[in-house]
Order: structure tokens, then C-alpha cells, then sequence
């Protein structure tokens, strides 16, 4: 696929989950949906019930595969940058970090989400948080400008992932620090599904390998660049995606040997830091 076509696909398909509130990464068949399991998906990753509980009606659609705000050690004053802000679930929590002399600014480029997270914000009267409408790999954000970046399950579906890092290098003030939970891989995945658009919204065609992940981060210019946590992704919604589904039938595998191949597929905290 084309970079525009990904960009395209993975538009259209998150602009479809913030109309329905369907939670997970995956197609409309996909295993998890709907608020009660949103907030299950939410406690698997690594949010506790205050923190679920803490943000707007709505704001979590249990679309993450790791809670960055936890790992990023968040303080009052300091601005926060979200890649792929979402409903905006991310984007409270860490405006209850920083509280009102800090900022939060969350980037996404599916209007519907944007929509969603502006009314969650204004409905619940939160100040410090503002969201702008942009790609992640052209970021509406001034340089030096933001003390810390988080990003949940996102920068995986990202066709140019260079290019994404090199724009968090470009707006971290020198000191800043990345933090990022994404899908990782420890092995490659077949053709069948790299190649397939529904995989890509799903958050698994997109994924590189985990080493190549690293690469891009030290590439971009950061330093101190390590994994913090991984471990497998949960393969219960990965199996229920209809793109599995063709997989089985065109290689011929059977549902263990499927099951096997993708343990490849990891969740994994990575933090880095912006020299000063």
C-alpha cells in the first residue's frame, strides 16, 4: 500500500470506532468492544480503576497497549504532547498531572476523534487541555516547545516512523523525554497480513521489528534509548480479526501454528531523552 492509502485506511477505520465506541486496535469484528470492555482492556495494560475512572465519559475507548502517562513520570508545570490523542483518554490523565500551570496538547488526524476529545474536554471543564487536528509526522507543534511526549498504539501505524520521531526530536525542548507504549515485533509476519489494509488499522501489519523500533528513535537523535516493559499482546483479539482469519486460509496453518506466529507481537514501554 501506498503511504496515502495507509494514511487513508487508518483514517476512515478510527473514524468509524469514534462513531461506534468500539474499543481495541482491529476491524469491526474485532473481539473487544464496547465501554465495560474498554475499561477491561485499560486494566490489562496497566490503568488502575482511579485512573480509568478519572477522566470524561467517553474518553476511553480502550484503543491503547500501555499506559505511558504512568511511565513517564508526569510533573506539575510541564508540557505534555500526545501523538494520536484519541478520544483523549491519555491526554486527562495527564492533565491531572500537570494540573493548571501545565499543558497538554494532543495531535490527531481523524476529525471524528478530534471532535470527540474537544467535547469531552469542554463537557468536563478542562483548561489545560487543548487538541489539534495534524499527522504525526507533521506535527502542528513549534520546535523546543514541549517538555514530554507520550504516544499509546499509534506511531505502529505510521507508514514513515523516521519521519515521526524525527518531528518529536524537532518540538522536545533539549532535556524533553519520549514515551511511547507500541506494538513491536520479535519476528516477521507473513505477507498475507503485512500486505493487508485491515491488519494496518489493526495495529499489527504496521509494526516493525522491535529492534528496528529502537533504531529509528536513536536515528532521530535521542539518547538513553530503552525498553522498559514487554510482553506478548493479547492474542485473543488479534485471533478474532477477520484478517486472520484469511491468513489461516491462504497459508494453510492451523490455529496453533497461527497462535504460535503471532507471539511475535509484543507490547512494549520505550522510553528516550532529547540531549541537552
Amino acid at each position: 500500500m501506498q503511504d496515502e492509502a495507509i494514511r487513508k485506511r487508518v483514517r476512515e477505520g478510527y473514524g468509524a470506532i469514534a462513531k461506534s465506541e468500539s474499543s481495541c486496535c482491529g476491524s469491526s469484528k474485532s473481539c473487544c468492544s464496547g465501554p465495560s470492555l474498554a475499561e477491561e482492556v485499560s486494566r490489562k495494560i496497566g490503568y488502575n480503576d482511579e485512573e480509568i475512572e478519572g477522566v470524561p465519559e467517553g474518553a476511553n475507548l480502550g484503543l491503547g497497549c500501555g499506559n505511558p502517562v504512568a511511565l513517564a513520570s508526569l510533573e506539575e508545570g510541564e508540557t505534555i504532547l500526545d501523538l494520536g490523542s484519541g478520544a483523549g483518554f491519555d491526554c486527562f490523565l495527564a492533565a491531572n498531572k500537570v494540573g493548571e500551570t501545565g499543558k497538554v496538547i494532543g495531535v490527531d488526524m481523524t476529525a471524528e476523534m478530534l471532535e470527540k476529545a474537544r467535547n469531552n474536554a469542554r463537557n468536563s471543564g478542562y483548561s489545560n487541555v487543548e487538541f489539534r487536528l495534524g499527522e504525526i509526522e507533521h506535527l502542528p507543534v513549534a520546535d523546543n516547545s514541549v517538555d514530554v511526549i507520550i504516544s499509546n498504539c499509534v506511531i505502529n501505524l505510521s507508514p514513515d516512523k523516521a519521519t515521526v520521531f524525527n518531528e518529536a526530536f524537532r518540538v522536545l525542548k533539549p532535556g524533553g523525554r519520549l514515551m511511547v507504549s507500541d506494538i513491536v515485533l520479535e519476528g516477521e509476519l507473513p505477507d498475507v497480513v503485512r500486505e493487508s489494509a485491515a491488519a494496518y488499522v489493526g495495529c499489527i501489519s504496521g509494526a516493525v521489528l522491535k529492534k528496528d523500533y529502537l533504531s529509528l528513535i536513536e536515528n532521530a537523535g535521542f539518547s538513553e534509548v530503552e525498553v522498559l516493559e514487554s510482553e506478548v499482546f493479547p492474542i485473543d483479539c488479534i485471533n478474532s480479526d477477520e484478517t486472520v482469519i484469511v491468513a489461516i486460509d491462504k497459508l494453510g496453518l492451523s490455529q496453533t501454528e497461527i497462535d504460535g506466529l503471532f507471539m511475535a507481537v509484543e507490547s512494549a514501554k520505550i522510553k528516550a531523552v532529547k540531549p541537552v
